[in-house]
């Protein structure tokens, strides 16, 4: 059973940093693209940022953490990194990781399997 599990949330100042981790399990992970997406209070869930599969690994990001944030995939580990970087009070946010098999990985119906999120709050 394919299972995600997301870390490395917390509480950061503005312009601080954080890395969470995605790590992938149960399931064949070469294949599969992984994006984060992220939900603030009272709001719609949003996409972050995307990684193709392994072989294409092509990543894009959302306009607004474009040039802040970094997504990188270790093969090895099968997991899945999203640097955030100068985070700002509007990234405060559940942060989830996904994966997909098929494309329009900007959108939440593209991905079959979620994992819990991990909360990252930026705050002074």
């Amino acid at each position: 059973q394919v299972r995600l599990v997301e870390s490395g949330g917390g509480l950061v100042h503005p312009g601080g940093s954080l890395r969470l981790s995605c790590v992938f399990s149960g399931g064949t992970f070469y294949n599969k693209h992984i994006g984060w997406f992220r939900q603030a209070p009272g709001k719609e869930r949003e996409f972050v940022a995307y990684i193709h599969a392994i072989g294409n690994n092509n990543a894009e990001y959302a306009g607004s953490v474009k040039d802040r944030f970094t997504i990188s995939r270790d093969n090895a580990k099968n997991t899945v990194y999203l640097q955030l970087n100068n985070l700002r009070p509007e990234d405060t946010a559940m942060y989830y990781c996904a994966a997909a098999t098929r494309g329009g990985l900007y959108f939440e119906r593209a991905y079959d399997y979620w994992g819990q999120g991990t909360q990252v709050t930026v705050s002074s």
